[in-house]
């Protein structure tokens, strides 16, 4: 159904705004779409801020719901697992899931570029860059976007998709009873990429997620199309090992050759790329609620900014797409101004628990990730939990593929969570454990202590810690 007499403003051309200009279009509205930056076609997307991006099944989802899944599917990457680098080299495979299951790494730059062309090839959109928006004001039946610089442009409706430091977000805070507040990460990162080796191939295996875990840092690998890797340095900006104590060339090498020996062979272009690429921060945004009447709302960042550490940032940003999509769809006709107040009201309340929920999930994964995954007794959990999921797949579902590969709300698979870890406490307090854990007498342990806690959860009173949840 076409609504021309509606034409809607989506402020930010990166990945969520660009996809839910496509999908307003597809749904019969014009659409402008407004970008602060120059031309990406023209000019480096984040210059050097570029974190490969891991895509699973909620950000598919609403990429097929868009029509650009097949485009994207060109520049995905499976990823089957992580495989963990020990100090001494030696290196520890964990499965994501199934045999089935993968998440796909994808350039953020890449993926930029392919969802803006798709909304500028559509007759209903109209992208603008150069047009750094200033904030909006409402009007009786209309909302005026300010930009710097240039004069002020009414739409009907206005859809802020423009990150962790939003204009739009930030006309929303001085409302009444608008709830703000961000929180920056102690810690940065840096990127540094692998290159192909002479043959075009790869230097690591290309079917893992690599994680040198090394307590309060770590460094990442996750393999591109092509034969290279994008690195990335997670670590403090101040202390004894930190951003701010590796100055020198020498400082970079021996930091390496300390933490990361086995990665130092194949980075011959580490300092160049450590001295060209900077070290940015990470920020959290929590707010409520997500729009202003039935003329505002804000998807992805501007709604919820959260860290890169359970690789649901994007896909979050692209489940709001989809929950907003389909609330739109329930509504039979051309909605008018009580039903497009009822459905940003609804999508609000919908996905503000689920935002919260996964920014919390992604900043205890950040220290689960550095600070667990090489710990044996962490991985003999792992190792019977794999086995409770193989033997009763419908009583015992990992967290991490609730969040990673179902369209469970981020809340309810966080609950689960917490009910399951609570069990394995339990089961890993069994004296015989070690010799014992692939046993039918722990294996029915762990299905008592799950029928108990799911008849009576009272015992969630918060001591379940979220540490010792899934990677």
């Amino acid at each position: 159904m076409s609504h021309p007499e509606e034409h809607h403003a989506v402020i930010g051309a990166g990945l969520v705004g660009s996809l839910w200009a496509i999908i307003l279009a597809n749904k019969g509205y014009r659409v402008s779409l407004y970008d602060r930056r120059p031309d990406p076609r023209l000019n480096t997307i984040d210059g050097g801020r570029s974190i490969n991006l891991s895509l699973s099944d909620r950000g598919w989802r609403a990429l097929e719901i868009a029509g650009v899944a097949s485009l994207v599917r060109e520049i995905a990457m499976p990823v089957n697992g992580r495989r963990l680098h020990s100090i001494n080299g030696d290196t520890n495979f964990q499965s994501y899931g199934s045999d089935e299951q993968c998440i796909y790494s994808v350039s953020r730059a890449g993926l930029n570029m392919i969802l803006v062309e798709a909304a500028e090839k559509n007759l209903a959109v109209k992208v603008l860059f150069d047009h750094p928006c200033s904030g909006y004001s409402l009007n009786e039946n209309s909302v005026s976007l300010h930009f710097k610089g240039l004069e002020s442009i009414s739409h009907d409706r206005v859809f802020g998709t423009d990150g962790v430091f939003s204009a739009i977000r930030g006309t929303m805070t001085r409302k009444d009873r608008f709830d703000y507040s961000q929180a920056y990460l102690p810690h940065g990162y840096k990127e540094i990429e692998m290159q192909p080796n002479t043959n075009g191939g790869y230097k690591m295996a290309e079917d893992g997620l690599h994680i040198w875990p090394r307590g309060k840092f770590m460094f990442m690998a996750l393999p591109n199309p092509g034969g290279s890797f994008t690195c990335t340095l997670f670590a403090p900006f101040e202390g004894k090992e930190s951003f701010e104590n590796i100055k020198s060339d020498d400082d970079v090498l021996g930091f390496f050759k300390k933490h990361f020996p086995d990665s130092l062979e194949h980075l011959p272009n580490l300092i160049d790329d450590w001295n060209s690429n900077p070290v940015s921060s990470m920020c959290t945004v929590k707010c409520y609620p997500w729009n202003d009447s039935s003329r505002v709302a804000l998807l992805g960042d501007s709604a919820h900014a959260i860290v890169p550490f359970y690789g649901q940032g994007m896909n979050s940003g692209f489940e709001d797409c989809s929950v907003l999509s389909n609330l739109m769809d329930e509504i039979d006709g051309i909605p008018d101004e009580s039903e497009w107040e009822n459905v940003l009201g609804k999508y609000s309340e919908l996905r503000k628990p689920a935002g919260d929920a996964i920014l919390d999930l992604a900043l205890h994964n950040y220290i689960v990730m550095r600070d667990k995954t090489m710990d044996p007794v962490f991985q003999l959990q792992k190792k019977i939990e794999s086995l409770l999921t193989t033997t009763y797949p419908e009583r015992w579902k990992p967290l991490y593929s609730l969040v990673t590969f179902t369209h469970t709300p981020y809340q309810n698979a966080w609950r689960r969570g917490q009910l399951q870890q609570a069990v394995m406490n339990e089961v890993m307090s069994h004296p015989d454990i070690e010799s014992k854990w692939n046993s039918q007498e722990i294996m029915a342990l762990a299905i008592r202590t799950l029928d108990k806690f799911e008849y009576d959860p009272s015992f969630l009173d918060g001591s379940t810690s979220l540490l010792s949840l899934d990677v």
